[in-house]
């Protein structure tokens, strides 16, 4: 009897010791840093906000290195990653080369909370969803403001060849969206309010020169004053800028949604998002709601950062907290 149940407590210490070496995958939460490190949060809002009074498109950056990281394997901050012996990363793709931006307030950002929180604690990961946040409730004010969901894990690889696979290019049109959309889980409403990020920020010559001269769908003087800064012969301004909202570029609003009616989106995906036809449907419904609702959109496009910022998060024990947002720790 004693063998028995020396057996038994022997089986019981083995259970419990395997549970607590299991490593347990916790979803995202809201407070997170709460007790690790209170004064996270509050330090990403203030560089966050010096960094787009010291240039307000800064804030469109931060933004779309959130999107480009999320699209690319999930937002696990491999965006961020400089090119090593062993990989090519996505800095160098196609749809970030010379484009995606804010590499130094990120930096500026990890440092800070690194030294208040006296050790690494808080991922480049979580970094870029609280920037991409900080932004666009400094430049569209109290109700474009949304809980971010927080603890993911910094990735020790990226992949050139994922980012050029994965990031939607500006000439698709929409049922090339909304399967890119569709590939990651998120739905046409994710399409059409997460694309109302472009209300602020700035676009190259070289990524609407096809629709200001061969797309039918357009406004013709919209496209005749684009012209001038943006020539038909590829090479001349091709790395020119040009607002992708013109009527509020440095403002996050829903004036983005009130161009695309009047054929005057920028770039070819943008205006696919309303066809003003009878084959419109659902994308066009939303694009005029969003048009004439600006609380609206705030709500829904709260709701869809955070559903695309949940995608494929590394957390518990998988990926590392980088100690360089732009290398891996080893």
């Amino acid at each position: 009897m004693g063998s028995h149940l020396q057996l038994s407590f022997l089986v019981l210490v083995m259970v419990t010791l395997a549970t607590f070496m299991i490593p347990t995958f916790a979803q995202l939460t809201p407070n997170y840093y709460d007790k690790v490190c209170p004064k996270a949060l509050p330090i990403i809002k203030s560089i966050v906000k010096q960094a787009i009074i010291r240039e307000k498109r800064i804030g469109a950056s931060l933004l779309r290195l959130h999107f480009h990281d999320c699209f690319v394997n999930g937002c696990d901050g491999s965006v961020l990653l400089d090119d090593t012996p062993s990989f090519l990363g996505e800095k160098t793709a196609l749809p970030n080369l010379n484009s995606i931006r804010g590499f130094e307030v990120v930096d500026e950002i990890k440092v800070a909370v690194d030294k208040a929180c006296n050790r690494p604690v808080v991922s480049c990961a979580d970094i870029l969803a609280v920037a991409a946040r900080d932004s666009v409730a400094i430049l569209g004010g109290a109700q474009y403001w949304y809980q971010v969901l927080l603890g993911r894990r910094d990735a020790i690889y990226a992949s050139k060849d994922a980012a050029n696979a994965n990031l939607p290019p500006p000439f698709f049109n929409f049922p090339q969206l909304l399967a890119s959309f569709q590939s990651h889980g998120l739905d046409l409403k994710d399409l059409v309010v997460l694309s109302g990020g472009h209300t602020i920020g700035l676009a190259k010559c070289i990524t609407f020169r096809d629709r200001i001269f061969n797309d039918t769908h357009i406004d013709p003087n919209f496209a005749a004053t684009l012209r001038d800064s943006c020539p038909r012969r590829s090479g001349d301004g091709d790395t020119n800028l040009t607002p992708l909202d013109a009527s509020s570029p440095s403002q996050f609003d829903n004036t983005y949604y009130k161009a695309l009616l009047h054929k005057k989106g920028l770039l070819h995906s943008d205006q696919e998002l309303f066809k003003g036809g009878d084959d419109g449907g659902e994308s066009d419904r939303l694009v005029q709601l969003y048009s004439y609702d600006p609380y609206a959109f705030a709500r829904d496009f709260g709701v869809s950062m955070i559903k695309m910022g949940n995608l494929k998060p590394l957390t518990g024990y998988e990926g590392e907290i980088r100690y360089n947002c732009r290398k891996v720790n080893y």
